[in-house]
């Protein structure tokens, strides 16, 4: 139990990560992504972080035989692989599910609030939620299973959800691996500021809920 609360607390951590990685390789790496997109107990598992950190491990680390921990070329269309049949799962649990989430009960991994902004959140944006939730998490988690829930055309819903998986991983991944060494120097920051950044869509979100609460009850 205590490895697991251990596990949980490094997860954002970017030394932690760069070991995670390193060891446990693509199909760690490919698992979490998975885990985030695919299941509801993933949304709090570090999918921006842990990618850039593998594009710089990708870059620069190398183990003893000189070869480098990660092969970029092998990496990347796993994670999208990964990241897509996650969205899948999601999309079709969600279509099964119907609106019986909103009366599922509360638990440790699940939180009535997260499926009802995410579902506030598709219901606004609709094909653009499938688009802007791969750069958020939470929302990375919530919305294809919205996308279920609702019913969205699943031709639709594959083409849009492809193009923007391979849009996200490219970005974050490459991202990581062409800044290499650069990076590497400051990695804990650049992870702490990866964290913020992707959080600011969620951050906003909760603002305007309490600026909007605040002008009613006046």
């Amino acid at each position: 139990m205590q490895s697991i609360i251990d596990f949980l607390k490094n997860l954002h951590d970017s030394g932690h990560l760069q070991t995670m990685v390193q060891t446990g390789g693509i199909p760690i790496i490919a698992a979490i992504v998975f885990a985030e997109t695919g299941l509801l107990v993933g949304f709090f598992l570090p999918g921006d972080t842990m990618l850039f950190v593998a594009g710089v491990v990708a870059a620069t680390a190398a183990g003893p035989d000189g070869q480098a921990y990660l092969n970029i070329w092998a990496m990347v269309p796993s994670l999208i692989a990964a990241a897509i049949i996650g969205d899948q799962l999601g999309y079709f649990l969600g279509y099964k599910t119907g609106h019986a989430i909103f009366t599922r009960e509360e638990g440790f991994f699940f939180r009535r609030k997260h499926a009802e902004k995410a579902h506030a959140f598709y219901t606004k944006y609709g094909v653009w939620a499938v688009v802007l939730a791969k750069f958020a998490p939470v929302l990375r988690t919530f919305v294809p299973f919205m996308a279920g829930v609702g019913e969205m055309n699943y031709r639709k819903y594959i083409l849009i959800d492809s193009i923007s998986v391979i849009c996200w991983i490219c970005l974050v991944v490459l991202s990581g691996y062409f800044l290499g060494v650069h990076a590497q120097k400051n990695l804990h920051y650049i992870v702490i500021g990866i964290a913020i950044v992707s959080m600011l869509p969620v951050i906003i979100g909760v603002l305007k809920e309490f600026l909007a609460s605040r002008k009613s009850a006046s």
